[in-house]
């Protein structure tokens, strides 16, 4: 139980705070000599994540729900901009596996999320909204986003700041991260649900409490990155990114 509860908690923060859930969960486990989530824990996890993002943005998905002329532009531009992680990832799926399995360059992969955080701060404040994206955007974004299929790699990250070299204001470009994100973190955690369910892992109390963990510490982290946007932008956790990749390469 308290394993889940921790595991929930990493994914929950880490998940939309752009310093890499994937990373997260492998180099903590490295650094303190122990197993990770089990696969049915991980899928678990997922779920919570998904409520998070879900509840978040809820008004959002309503109005994307009526199916109206600005939900169905809404809903082809998510489209456009998940197509590229869906065809990378199933073909590298995997390679990318193998990854996991080696904590160091996941830590460097980390520093290089660091740095691209970093040079986000380079570029001149835009103003444009999710509204106003067009297809070529949210491909390019959506590619943004394919390279955190890569352990260490931040998927906020790198939507984020993609969304911000295409001219983006800083929340916005939050906003449509997010809701980019949610096929995504739905895919990965049904499909991981249907693996525990054929490996024979059963949904336990300690996979529900590390869900509901993830939820909500989820919601709190999509909050507090907001707040953080607006006053500071991606540089703190660029910061963080780059300095806890070297401790860990150092360390392992």
């Amino acid at each position: 139980m308290l394993n889940a509860i921790l595991w929930g908690a990493i994914q929950g923060l880490t998940e939309f705070l752009p310093i890499s859930s994937s990373g997260h969960l492998v180099l903590i486990p490295a650094l303190l000599g122990r197993e990770g989530p089990d696969l049915a824990t991980s899928a678990m996890l997922h779920l919570g994540t998904l409520v998070a993002v879900l509840a978040y943005y809820r008004k959002d998905l309503v109005r994307m729900a009526r199916f109206d002329r600005s939900g169905r532009r809404m809903i082809t531009i998510i489209v456009i901009g998940t197509i590229p992680a869906v065809v990378l990832g199933l073909a590298f799926e995997s390679k990318l596996d193998e990854l996991t399995e080696r904590p160091s360059i996941v830590a460097g992969m980390l520093i290089v999320t660091g740095v691209i955080l970093l040079a986000t701060m380079l570029l001149r404040p835009g103003d444009r909204t999710t509204e106003e994206l067009q297809p070529t955007d949210a491909g390019l974004i959506g590619l943004a986003q394919s390279f955190a299929l890569i352990p260490g790699v931040s998927r906020s990250g790198m939507t984020i700041s993609a969304g911000l070299a295409r001219g983006m204001e800083r929340v916005e470009a939050a906003r449509f991260a997010f809701l980019l994100g949610i096929p995504v973190i739905a895919g990965a955690g049904l499909l991981s649900v249907a693996r525990a369910i054929s490996d024979g892992e059963g949904i336990t109390a300690s996979t529900i409490a590390g869900m509901v963990v993830a939820a909500v510490t989820g919601y709190w982290a999509i909050a507090f990155l907001i707040r953080v946007l607006t006053r500071a932008g991606l540089a703190p956790f660029g910061i963080y990114c780059v300095t806890f990749g070297v401790v860990a390469l150092i360390a392992l």
